[in-house]
């Protein structure tokens, strides 16, 4: 099973590898963009599908850790919501484009500013566990 994983990865590193050198081939072309873009919301749904399937497969073969899953998941639902409350905030908000006109579309300015926050979030705690861990295992 192993192996057949390091197969998997390896295609989709060379994937990437293969898409993001056609793009800097293209000089950033649209075409290169799009086909960029959506490799990334396929590795990305793919990412989101196998963190569920694994954490489904976990509770069922340890019931008991159903408690910290829950509380794992709440604290994700938390990040996203004031992440989502913040960018709320900032109602009538106008990002200038390269067309000289002002990009104002409410819906995807929330979103986008609540995925950045987010992620900034989770860059943030990433951070620190590998500080704390590092630490916790140097005193051991």
């Amino acid at each position: 099973m192993k192996k057949t994983l390091n197969i998997i990865l390896g295609i989709l590193m060379a994937v990437t590898a293969a898409l993001l050198v056609w793009a800097i081939a293209t000089a950033g072309s649209e075409a290169a963009i799009s086909v960029n873009l959506i490799w990334g919301y396929v590795l990305l749904v793919g990412a989101v599908l196998s963190v569920v399937y694994c954490a489904v497969k976990g509770m069922i073969k340890n019931p008991a850790g159903i408690g910290k899953t829950i509380a794992s998941i709440a604290i994700i639902v938390v990040v996203i919501g004031i992440g989502l409350g913040v960018a709320l905030s900032h109602k009538g908000l106008a990002i200038p484009n390269s067309a000289g006109g002002v990009f104002d579309d409410p819906f995807e300015l929330v979103i986008t500013e609540s995925s950045i926050i987010v992620t900034y979030v989770a860059f943030v705690v990433t951070i620190l566990v590998a500080l704390f861990s590092e630490i916790r295992n140097a005193l051991k």
